[in-house]
């Protein structure tokens, strides 16, 4: 019997233990790596939804898809979203990333919002340069739509 002799059968048992262990991380590794890139899924999609809204002109459901305070009234949201807002005209956007503060009560989604269908390609630097990238909060509790809080 040599010591590395491949011809000797394995264990059943020890086999048996191999795959169980070996589906197990497997498991683990679909189900951790689903959660980390779903996660904020909820939070994203208001963002979509809310940001179609804004680009197929439907301003004052947009109002309430994003439920403002009572300081923040409709003038306020049309100077910020309206089609000559800061941010407008919205025709197009790209959702960047999301990132929760510690500690934070919502998550903090990066868009990128630009006035041209559709958004405009990496080569087009001409209407790349129009495009605005807007930090946006989603409250994890109602799912409204704010501007981030400032770092603490």
């Amino acid at each position: 019997m040599v010591l590395f002799d491949s011809t000797q059968e394995e264990h059943r048992r020890s086999k048996l233990r191999r795959y169980i262990i070996s589906i197990v991380v497997f498991i683990a590794l679909v189900v951790g790596t689903s959660w980390y890139l779903l996660r904020f899924y909820k939070e994203k999609d208001t963002i979509r939804y809310f940001l179609n809204t804004v680009a197929a002109g439907n301003m004052q459901q947009a109002y309430q898809i994003w439920k403002p305070s009572e300081s923040y009234s409709f003038k306020d949201f049309m100077d910020d979203w309206g089609p000559d807002g800061y941010y407008g005209p919205v025709k197009s956007f790209r959702v960047e990333r999301a990132a929760h503060r510690k500690n934070g009560s919502g998550v903090d989604i990066i868009v990128d919002v630009s006035p041209y269908q559709p958004f405009p390609s990496e080569d087009d630097a001409a209407k790349q340069s129009k495009t605005k990238e807007i930090d946006l909060w989603v409250q994890f509790k109602d799912h409204s739509i704010s501007f981030p809080p400032p770092a603490l």
